[in-house]
């Protein structure tokens, strides 16, 4: 089957969300523009990691690449609503990409499908018609802080840490390795 590509040049919404209670949880990436509406399954850790990357790449272009670019601190868009519905998986991602397109002053973020064979991950903004399917989202800098912010938030709303371990506390309970009964004598 050809490749595809979800391509959204000025997209109305790009978003993180979740389906699930914590600690069952499935993360969404879901971008739309007009009716057009595109969901990939990410993991938990790439949501982190993503929101991170965005920050720290908008911070360098900001300090060194593009002075005549204005880059806030924080986004201006604030979007709190949930997943558009139906909530349609076009693919699970293996692999994400992330990058500055100087002739448009965006960001550029690649998710790529998991891929079932040798088939590398294609180049950023890379058309071929081999590869994993792929979702393109172009950002402006500011919605893109409004998006990193929005992902940290909905990463960090899961099940509250244990005190001790740091391991996620489950409503049904919690063993905790820390507290096991076990302590050293001296």
């Amino acid at each position: 089957m050809p490749r595809q590509v979800f391509e959204f040049q000025s997209p109305d919404r790009f978003v993180v969300g979740t389906i699930g209670m914590p600690g069952e949880r499935t993360f969404f990436l879901q971008a739309r523009s007009g009716n057009q509406v595109t969901s990939v399954v990410v993991e938990k850790q790439q949501v982190i990691v993503l929101a991170e990357r965005l920050d720290q790449l908008l911070d360098e272009v900001r300090d060194t690449r593009s002075p005549d670019v204005p880059i806030p601190d924080t986004g201006s868009e604030s979007d709190a609503q949930p997943l558009d519905v139906p909530l349609i998986e076009e693919f699970r991602v293996g692999a994400m990409a992330l990058g500055w397109d100087e002739a448009t002053s965006r960001v550029v973020v690649e998710a790529h499908a998991v891929a079932e064979d040798d088939t590398g991950v294609p180049d950023i903004a890379d058309d071929d018609a081999d590869g994993t399917d792929t979702l393109r989202v172009w950002l402006t800098p500011s919605y893109a802080r409004s998006f990193a912010a929005r992902a940290q938030i909905v990463a960090g709303a899961g099940r509250p840490p244990c005190p001790f371990c740091t391991q996620p506390l489950d409503p049904a309970g919690h063993v905790c390795p820390r507290a096991n009964g076990y302590r050293r004598r001296s």
